[in-house]
């Protein structure tokens, strides 16, 4: 059915309605272009919301101060309770996501969300068993190291996506732009968003199997005499030296001299975040036990990580938030 309506020219209403049929100025909604609808929507959102200059301030002035507030509620949280913190956070991460992406429909997500599902939650039952079977460390610090090379090589494929579409290079190649950025953007989605996810499922599995059958407990006093062929981490001999090349693995050792299994202390110190000794809780050196340089992006990327999570987990719940504050004060 074709629609005709008022809107607003330089300040002089004209009105489209149906008292009006002849009228010179009189068009139908139905002849527009896209572009002309696009346009028209967007002049009677301004006539809309003409003359609510305060009310438009008091909504930012609302979000400038939920903001802050939510934000120093959040530090004194994880300063005071980070075990819950973290739980909680965790949780959020996990679920919100699935409930846009299932009420969107984006079914390639959620195939890829209940595969990574079921994979951590068996690693994560692996985890917390006891007693804890000897090749269970091995298998979870492999298992997110995996998945944390893997984030960040899929989000660093949909950057460059992004970038080179940006530049056009796109063309060359006969991609339509808004194809080749909805591909990047999708790409550096799955990248970070799994990368958050696994690196805190990995806090998680790190803490609960150091405590159970390593040489680190929380109150910083070794629980096991730590011989000098044992990883303190997994608690499995240490077959190559430090000085030789290994096949599978390499073998670390710290600046206090304590010596690990390779997939061991970058799980450790890299994907579980500990920057610590696992057995006398020193500060680790990561530049010194990196050397390589193309490995120090990973360090970075996962800083990048550790931001990135109050985005994902907090913003939504925020902005929730404060459309309900407005929604109570009448504000539209």
């Amino acid at each position: 059915m074709a629609g005709v309506f008022e809107v607003e020219v330089d300040g002089v209403e004209h009105d489209h309605g149906l008292e009006h049929h002849n009228e010179p100025n009189q068009f139908d909604v139905s002849k527009l272009s896209p572009e002309e609808k696009w346009r028209v929507e967007h002049a009677k959102m301004h006539a809309k919301h003409k003359g609510h200059e305060a009310m438009h301030a008091e909504m930012v002035l609302i979000l400038i101060v939920t903001l802050v507030v939510t934000q120093l509620v959040l530090v004194q949280w994880k300063q005071r309770h980070p075990k819950s913190y973290n739980l909680v956070t965790l949780f959020q991460m996990w679920v919100v996501p699935l409930y846009f992406t299932t009420k969107l429909h984006w079914w390639r997500f959620l195939s890829t969300w209940f595969i990574f599902s079921v994979i951590t939650a068996y690693i994560s039952f692996r985890a917390t068993r006891k007693p804890l079977a000897c090749t269970t460390p091995r298998l979870v610090y492999k298992w997110f190291l995996l998945l944390y090379k893997i984030s960040y090589a899929i989000g660093i494929f949909g950057y460059s996506v992004v970038m080179f579409t940006l530049f056009g290079i796109n063309l060359i190649f006969r991609i339509k732009p808004e194809d080749a950025m909805d591909f990047g953007v999708s790409l550096l989605f799955y990248g970070l968003y799994y990368g958050v996810l696994g690196r805190d499922f990995a806090e998680m599995c790190a803490d609960f199997m150091a405590s159970t059958v390593g040489y680190y407990s929380a109150s910083g006093m070794p629980t096991k005499h730590l011989s000098d062929n044992i990883c303190a981490v997994c608690g499995q001999p240490i077959l190559v030296d430090v000085s030789e090349e290994g096949i599978i693995e390499n073998t670390y050792r710290l600046s206090c001299n304590h010596v690990f299994h390779e997939f061991c202390i970058r799980g450790w110190c890299i994907v579980g975040k500990k920057q610590m000794c696992p057995y006398c809780k020193e500060k680790v050196d990561l530049k010194r036990m990196f050397s390589n340089p193309w490995e120090r992006p990973h360090v970075m990327y996962g800083q990048l990580l550790d931001w990135l999570r109050y985005l994902v987990a907090w913003q939504p719940v925020i902005i929730g938030f404060v459309q309900g504050i407005n929604y109570t004060l009448g504000l539209e």
